[in-house]
């Protein structure tokens, strides 16, 4: 579970020192893989493309169209300071993108809007973790750069295929569409986790084992990472439909608001999967404890039943040559019948009381 916990914090590392000037963009530990797609369209045009190096990035030129750079995996500072000088992004955003750890949030920096998410993801180890995805929504262009994978697969599939409100609609709402997207991904993780708590609950019905009482403990972990997660995107989306910023229309926080009801939908769920994990391990710990008092009081019943017994037995070994009955020729049998009397006396009385099931 140690190993657990690490994984879990994993992400939460600053790449910039301490004392470092606001603004710093620090290369990474590593040089790391990424990829550049330009993909631009009209209503009625659609043009993507991979880019051969940053130096190929450029600003749209011209509003007919609407331009989506996606970055797959962590950028050079070359790369950051390429959208600064093309863009105008703010650097102290740029720091945030760099620094992977950030909360879900949005800030409006005039010319651009910076929008910080969270993905759910599965590692291969099977321990659920998130990734940051920032966004740079701009007039006519929004800038998407995702950590590791690249969760905007359906939304690049909308737009290739002809018509459709994607293409029509200003650069805002593909903000709001891939936003959307991100929202989207907890459902299956919220859907998993439910089938792993039913399974825990029927398996908690039969017998509970060690192994319940671990997968309780990581089902709450994950729960916990999750509701870290999906609060404060339930904030940034609320800021964005209340704030008076003009790179949002009014069209578009209406379909806001449709995925600020999906975030509060699933913080909903996990408040009530973090309620059933707490039941669910209360009645984990009482049944160990109901069984413990069953081996107990079974444990009991066995050395009460023979105290008595016991103490007659050692009565009669003890050596003392003058005792009544030892040249009695009926005493062996007659202390035989007295202790089977007792015990059988013993065992009726238990039963009536109902600390014996026969």
């Amino acid at each position: 579970m140690a190993r657990r916990k690490k994984t879990i914090l994993k992400g939460f590392q600053r790449s910039t020192g301490v004392g470092a000037v606001p603004g710093t963009i620090s290369a990474p530990a590593q040089d790391a893989a990424f990829q550049i797609i330009r993909l631009q369209y009209t209503k009625e045009e659609v043009i993507e493309e991979q880019l051969p190096d940053f130096l190929a990035i450029r600003a749209p030129q011209t509003d007919k169209w609407t331009t989506w750079l996606q970055i797959h995996g962590q950028p050079s500072p070359a790369v950051l300071e390429r959208l600064a000088s093309e863009f105008g992004i703010h650097p102290l955003a740029l720091e945030d993108v760099i620094n992977t750890h950030q909360r879900c949030k949005a800030e409006d920096y005039g010319n651009h809007l910076f929008v910080v998410a969270r993905v759910p993801v599965y590692r291969e180890d099977t321990h659920l973790n998130t990734e940051q995805v920032s966004l740079f929504i701009g007039r006519g262009f929004v800038i998407s750069i995702s950590e590791n994978n690249n969760p905007f697969g359906p939304v690049r599939d909308r737009i290739l295929r002809h018509g459709g409100r994607m293409r029509e609609l200003p650069a805002d709402y593909l903000g709001y569409a891939l936003l959307d997207l991100v929202t989207d991904n907890y459902f299956p993780v919220i859907e998993e986790i439910g089938n792993r708590l039913n399974a825990v609950d029927e398996s908690l019905e039969l017998q509970g084992t060690d192994g319940q009482r671990h997968e309780i403990r990581s089902l709450r972990s994950d729960l916990l990472l999750l509701r870290k997660t999906i609060w404060p995107q339930r904030d940034a989306l609320a800021s964005m439909m209340r704030d008076d910023c003009e790179l949002i229309s009014d069209s578009t926080r209406t379909y806001l608001r449709d995925c600020y009801d999906h975030t509060v939908q699933i913080i909903d769920v996990i408040e009530t999967y973090r309620e059933l994990c707490a039941d669910l391990r209360d009645f984990h710990l009482a049944e160990i404890s109901y069984r413990s008092n069953e081996v107990m009081k079974t444990l009991t019943i066995i050395a009460t039943l023979f105290m008595p017994l016991s103490f007659i037995a050692g009565f009669y070994g003890m050596n003392f040559h003058y005792m009544p009955e030892l040249q009695w020729v009926f005493g062996y049998p007659t202390v035989i019948f007295v202790m089977a009397t007792v015990a059988a006396s013993l065992v009726t009385w238990f039963w009536r009381k109902g600390w014996l099931k026969l």
